[in-house]
């Protein structure tokens, strides 16, 4: 059951049309003096405990069948070939079935020096969490959180008050950074406030504007009656804004709706401190596009100079309105 949904989740994925989201009411202030010049911006920067060259990372997608295995091979080429860190998707069809683990073991076979972020819900036990990070040797654990596509999917949990009491046990019992993400509704700072308060010390906002998972399950579901919840939740902008008094306390990354380089610097510029995509990284390698992220990592440099930023850092401060 968790094989076929594995791929049935990256064929709805890549179906979804994505035009618009609430970045776009993000504008920048243009900087028609810059005081630097293109080949001075550095695109370096340091999150999850470790430094890497770009602000950007793969995002937790697939892995539990054999499609997902070619899926998770080229994009672990691409990790490697770009140094950027990669998460897994959720690991516990092979946590259930050990058939599966060569789909997540192909990760770290492809990138044996790489960063990699397992990949965990919130059920997990300690032993579970810590059987996931030897699958894959992975250097950070994710753990996704996600009511709203479980109450969605037919087949779904029902039961959620234990997740905090589980998160904080992983937390406390894992020797690597732990993430805790949604899946495209948002971290709301009530939310966040909770984690800080058990010890988690990264999220990931992940809101609305990307891969609509409600919409995926309504999809998959019997009776398609949940048409009415596809844009529940915070976007991603709403999310990094309700969390703005929490951005020094707590590492705060961002996913969901990055359709472009402009989108990533927006997320910067509102306090992330990366930006995780999912679904572009998916189009890349299921087109076989991958040379395209050349031009997408020099187009993160232009953007810089435009609003006069040489460092990574310097974003958060920059001119902005919100529409």
């Amino acid at each position: 059951m968790r094989s076929k949904r594995k791929d049935e989740h990256v064929i709805h994925a890549l179906n979804q049309e994505i035009t618009t989201n609430d970045f776009d009411k993000v504008t920048l202030f243009h900087q028609s003096l810059p005081s630097i010049d293109l080949e001075e911006v550095s695109l370096e920067k340091a999150y999850f405990g470790h430094t890497f060259k770009y602000p950007i990372y793969i995002n937790a997608m697939t892995g539990g069948s054999d499609k997902t295995l070619e899926i998770n091979r080229k994009l672990a080429l691409i990790a490697k070939q770009y140094d950027l860190a990669m998460s897994v998707g959720s690991q516990h069809v092979a946590l259930d079935d050990a058939q599966y683990e060569a789909s997540f073991k192909i990760v770290r076979e492809v990138n044996p020096n790489g960063f990699i972020i397992g990949n965990v819900n919130p059920n997990a036990s300690l032993t579970e969490a810590k059987r996931a990070i030897d699958m894959i040797e992975a250097n950070a654990l994710g753990i996704h959180i996600n009511p709203a596509q479980e109450l969605t999917m037919d087949e779904g949990d029902r039961h959620f008050k234990h997740w905090l009491s589980n998160i904080q046990e992983i937390v406390e019992g894992v020797d690597v950074p732990v993430i805790v993400k949604e899946v495209g509704n948002g971290l709301s700072s009530e939310t966040v406030k909770k984690l800080m308060d058990i010890g988690v010390k990264h999220v990931d906002v992940s809101g609305r504007g990307g891969t609509n998972f409600i919409e995926i399950e309504n999809q998959r579901s019997e009776g398609k009656r949940y048409y009415y919840l596809n844009n529940w939740g915070l976007s991603t902008v709403d999310a990094l804004l309700d969390n703005e008094e929490y951005m020094n306390q707590i590492e705060i990354v961002a996913s969901g709706g990055i359709r472009n380089p402009l989108d990533v610097i927006k997320a910067l510029s509102l306090g992330a401190q990366a930006v995780g995509m999912s679904r572009y990284f998916l189009e890349l390698v299921s087109e076989s596009r991958e040379s395209e992220l050349n031009l997408f990592l020099e187009d993160l440099k232009k953007i810089m100079v435009l609003v006069d930023c040489q460092r990574v850092d310097e974003l958060f401060k920059i001119r902005k309105r919100l529409d």
